[in-house]
């Protein structure tokens, strides 16, 4: 079996038992060292709180798709980069935690 894509890449394989990262991981270890700026500046810019940002940063908030929309302008990666990595983030944990064993899956043909 072949697992390469047409440009000869691998695609990304993560083991299922592993929560994926949270953006705010991004926006903490590489988004926000490499911009050489600080918490408050990239807040300003961005029109959120500071607040609003660390909490992020600290994976404590969800990244909305508006402050997706806002990091995706900043850092010029687009906001489906941020909202994928939040979207991944809070499947993982629905599927994980929610019960769905006494409901029944339907034949829909």
């Amino acid at each position: 079996m072949n697992n390469t894509t047409e440009k000869g890449r691998h695609p990304a394989v993560r083991d299922r038992g592993r929560c994926p990262s949270h953006p705010g991981a991004l926006l903490a270890d590489v988004a926000m060292p490499a911009s050489g700026k600080s918490v408050i500046e990239l807040a300003k810019l961005i029109g959120v709180s500071r607040q609003h940002l660390y909490d992020i940063a600290a994976e404590k908030k969800p990244v909305s798709p508006r402050v997706a929309v806002k990091l995706g302008k900043l850092f010029g990666n687009g906001p489906n980069v941020w909202l994928g990595m939040q979207m991944a983030y809070d499947l993982w944990h629905a599927e994980t935690d929610v019960d769905v064993s006494k409901i029944p899956t339907l034949d829909a043909a």
